[in-house]
């Protein structure tokens, strides 16, 4: 039996069918809505690829199920910003070159965000102590640290 579901993304309203409420909303996200920002990584929750914020706070978006989303605010990268008017934090990201392969990427602005909301001048520490759930393997954390110190600087 398929299941309706009203869904508030980047600020929009749209209704997608799912055959089981409990589907993660990264499938949602990704499948139905073509939103690719956030990414399939481990599946588990544990990578941070698939980061998505729900009402305003950081979410894996992998181990979340679509029918828990109703009703709440979701924002996914594709949300922040765009090509023409980036967001402060995806400039910063391209300023300081902090993508290699690209992967993570959404997760590590989605986090940098999360944290951004909360604590609008973090340190480098906090900045690191954020992103310690987030698994990148191409070495741009440093420009990754700095570019989220840059995004808070342009505040």
């Amino acid at each position: 039996m398929a299941h309706r579901l009203t869904l508030e993304v980047n600020g929009t309203r749209t209704t997608v069918s799912i055959d089981d409420p409990q589907m993660p909303l990264l499938y949602v996200l990704r499948d139905d809505l073509q939103l690719h920002g956030p990414r399939f990584g481990c599946g588990l929750g544990q990578c941070g690829a698939c980061t998505v914020h729900v009402n305003g706070k950081a979410a894996r978006s992998c181990i979340y199920p679509s029918a828990q989303a109703v009703g709440k605010k979701i924002l996914t990268l594709e949300g922040l910003g765009t090509p023409s008017a980036p967001h402060p934090l995806q400039l910063a990201f391209i300023q300081e070159q902090a993508v290699q392969c690209g992967y993570c990427i959404n997760g590590m602005i989605m986090q940098g965000k999360a944290l951004l909301d909360q604590n609008h001048h973090p340190n480098e520490e906090d900045i690191k102590q954020a992103l310690a759930n987030n698994l990148c393997r191409c070495g741009t954390h440093l420009r990754i640290v700095r570019a989220i110190r840059r995004a808070s600087e342009m505040a």
